[in-house]
């Protein structure tokens, strides 16, 4: 589906490389390399289905996994983020955070990231735009969440929009889509 390097960038200053897809066993591993500005870096969120590792190049990045204490990392060190586990990353430094991680197993994280980044960039103000977030959230729900979305538009918005969407036709544009896992 992709040519490897891939790279997707959003308007808060987050640039994310794919850099290749490598056969395993227990899954496709994804390679990673990003480049965050300060203070920039996504929600709260977890990978249902995949482990995140994410090594530092340059910069600082910070870590939350809630319930816990910060964890702040720098060059040459290294935070691994099991599946269901709970956890954003940020650039906690002054200068771009430079980072090189990998996904096991990849699934379908890149169609996901890709789509959210578009969403980021056609919404309005810090809100994504509604209908793309809708299907994602939906569509994917099995195997990636993102905290701190409020409960109204968590439980009726985005499930109303999705299935409006549905009946309206307007997921045509999504016909790519890979399945989700279940």
């Amino acid at each position: 589906m992709y040519q490897y390097p891939h790279t997707i960038e959003n308007k808060f200053g987050e640039k994310l490389v794919f850099v290749n897809r490598i056969k395993e066993p227990e899954g496709d591993k994804l390679i990673t390399e990003g480049f965050v500005k300060p203070n920039a870096g996504p929600p709260i969120h977890v990978h249902w289905k995949q482990e995140e590792s994410l090594t530092v190049i340059s910069g600082k990045m910070g870590t939350l996994v809630p319930g816990q204490e910060p964890v702040y990392y720098g060059p040459g060190e290294t935070a691994t983020f099991m599946r269901g586990t709970w956890h954003k990353f940020w650039n906690a430094g002054e200068d771009e955070l430079h980072i090189k991680g990998w996904v096991k197993p990849a699934n379908n994280i890149e169609y996901f990231l890709e789509g959210v980044y578009k969403a980021l960039d056609e919404g309005e103000h810090d809100r994504p735009e509604i209908k793309r977030i809708a299907f994602l959230s939906m569509h994917y729900r099995s195997e990636f969440t993102t905290a701190g979305i409020p409960s109204f538009v968590r439980k009726v918005i985005i499930p109303a929009t999705y299935y409006i969407g549905k009946l309206t036709g307007a997921h045509k544009k999504f016909s790519d889509a890979p399945a989700p896992l279940k």
